[in-house]
């Protein structure tokens, strides 16, 4: 066909996807740092990008073909959407991808912390085993436990909604008012409230500039001693330094980062190497339906490349 959009890509997408657009666009994948990435970006109509490229003024300014930007994930943090739409260019998005992943790995963070374990892999003797079983006791049970979830949208209300049947108290704190049918019992809070008295605090908050450093000393000094502390949203929602200060004079509480800023996590972190700190290369999406269903965001840019209208526009910034 003569004409054929042409599609491209920056990092991986599930086969099937990409199969499936092939059928009606020219697909390429072509790595952001890659000599050809900015020719190709010449004559591109569709652009997919996944966690490491940012869109901006600057990109949009090397591709005036461009019609149509999806992000095979969550969220928009690194698409500047409202230069996007300036130029007359789509933003698309899958907000809803990975919400199951993003939960389940949440949940077996918190297990990890609270219920320690270790496998046996030979036989032990009777002094091993009785020195195992003593020194794995679980801090807590979740359900002597009060969880606070900072952002209650899709998987902040998704967790709130898989803790419920562990029996713990779950309160939550959103700059949104939340319906109280969508709140699965949780309570809100005002923030202070939410770092002073959880023994779990959850971090689900998105990329907008405004929450740059959110968590920062002010509410960490807040929080109790023996507290698990999880982000899984964005790295640059939690200063480094001050969550390092707060893990140092709490040796008794656990911070669990799935997410840095930047990534990878540089050599002069100043999380690296502390004892009750666990540092993870972002992994809490990649499971393989929720890479599938990221991967997805091709319908919408068929969709938007054809004239129809997408199923999932990013909202208006």
């Amino acid at each position: 066909m003569a004409d054929r959009s042409l599609v491209l890509y920056t990092e991986p997408l599930a086969d099937e996807a990409v199969q499936w657009l092939s059928q009606c666009c020219d697909v390429v994948q072509c790595d952001a740092d890659d000599a050809r990435f900015d020719e190709l970006l010449e004559c591109t109509d569709g652009l997919i990008v996944r966690t490491y490229l940012r869109v901006d003024s600057e990109l949009l300014y090397k591709a005036p073909k461009l019609r149509v930007v999806g992000r095979a994930g969550i969220g928009l943090d690194t698409v500047d959407v409202a230069a996007c739409r300036a130029r007359n260019v789509e933003v698309v998005y899958t907000p809803g991808a990975s919400t199951t992943a993003v939960v389940e790995y949440v949940i077996a963070l918190l297990f990890d912390a609270i219920r320690p374990r270790q496998a046996l892999h030979e036989a032990v003797d009777a002094a091993q085993w009785w020195d195992v079983r003593r020194r794995f006791v679980g801090r807590r049970e979740l359900a002597e436990s009060t969880v606070g979830i900072l952002g209650f949208g899709r998987i902040g209300q998704r967790l709130a909604q898989a803790l419920r049947g562990f029996g713990c108290q779950v309160v939550y704190h959103d700059v949104l008012e939340i319906a109280e049918r969508d709140r699965s019992n949780a309570e809100p809070v005002d923030l202070h409230t939410l770092f002073s008295n959880c023994d779990v605090l959850s971090v689900h908050v998105d990329g907008r500039s405004s929450n740059r450093n959110l968590i920062r000393t002010e509410f960490l000094s807040r929080m109790r001693d023996d507290v698990v502390f999880i982000n899984t949203s964005r790295g640059m929602v939690v200063s480094a330094d001050a969550l390092a200060e707060a893990m140092r004079r709490r040796p008794g509480a656990r911070a669990l980062l799935d997410v840095h800023e930047p990534e990878p996590v540089p050599a002069d972190s100043p999380l690296l190497g502390l004892p009750n700190v666990t540092l993870l290369p972002h992994l809490a999406s990649r499971t393989d339906r929720g890479l599938v269903n990221m991967s997805w965001v091709v319908r919408d840019i068929e969709a938007v490349l054809s004239g129809r209208e997408p199923e999932f526009p990013a909202p208006c910034p």
